[in-house]
């Protein structure tokens, strides 16, 4: 089992940033890849980029130059920052990682609004 927390959201201006944070506990040895999702009032949740354990990322188009995704393995983070935030950036975001098996978080809120 693998235990997922994010955090670092809130309240931003368009334009703003913010860097997200997902700290994994517990069975850290099986993680590979991992990623982070979000998911906006009345939509489905959608992919916003992964980071395989060696370092390899990809991204969404609608993030791609805007998001960067990283990870410190010794800390067992990984991290998303945001710049250009866009008010349809709005949503709750999940970080996940494949262990065997698939793991989320609870989500942190994002909201981009003046």
């Amino acid at each position: 089992q693998v235990q997922l927390v994010e955090s670092g959201g809130g309240l931003v201006q368009p334009g703003g940033s913010l860097r997200l944070s997902c700290a994994a506990s517990g069975s850290i040895f099986s993680i590979t890849t991992m990623a982070w999702y979000r998911q906006a009032p009345g939509k489905e949740r959608e992919w916003v980029a992964h980071i395989t354990s060696g370092g390899n990322t990809n991204y969404a188009a609608f993030v791609k130059g805007r998001f960067t995704i990283s990870r410190d393995n010794a800390k067992n983070m990984v991290y998303l920052q945001m710049n250009s935030l866009k008010p349809e950036d709005t949503a709750v975001y999940y970080c996940y990682c494949w262990a065997g098996g698939n793991f989320w978080g609870q989500g942190t809120q994002v909201t981009v609004s003046s």
